[in-house]
């Protein structure tokens, strides 16, 4: 029982702190800071390939599988936040720009898909 004293006191300290920290962000700041912290998460890929060394049984196995596929989608979904989040402050004439690049490149596509069914 004693021994169980220290982590739990730890994990406590941290949640609190947690609690605290999040707490004073602003919501402003909230998803550019969710967004490192998913892609920061990377390390929890890295235990998983630490920990598959030792493991020695299927359950262990199938723990590990679930971290590494959790993990992975965490770190996955910060990156797409992230540019979801850069999206927005990219400026219209930009935005506008591509658009109409975008409709070229398909104007263009078209035409020569044209050219290439006549030609047949």
């Amino acid at each position: 029982m004693s021994e169980l004293v220290t982590p739990i006191t730890l994990f406590v300290l941290a949640l609190l702190i947690g609690v605290e920290v999040i707490g004073k962000v602003p919501a402003t700041l909230h998803t550019p800071l969710m967004s490192g912290a998913n892609s920061i998460h990377g390390i929890v890929i890295v235990g998983v390939i630490i920990v598959a060394s030792q493991a020695h049984t299927p359950l262990a196995y199938v723990f590990i599988f679930l971290a590494a596929v959790l993990g992975t989608m965490n770190v996955v979904g910060g990156y797409v936040v992230t540019d979801r989040m850069l999206e927005m402050f990219k400026s219209a004439k930009t935005s506008r720009k591509s658009k109409s690049e975008k409709a070229e490149t398909a104007a263009d596509a078209a035409q020569t898909g044209k050219t290439d069914q006549g030609a047949k």
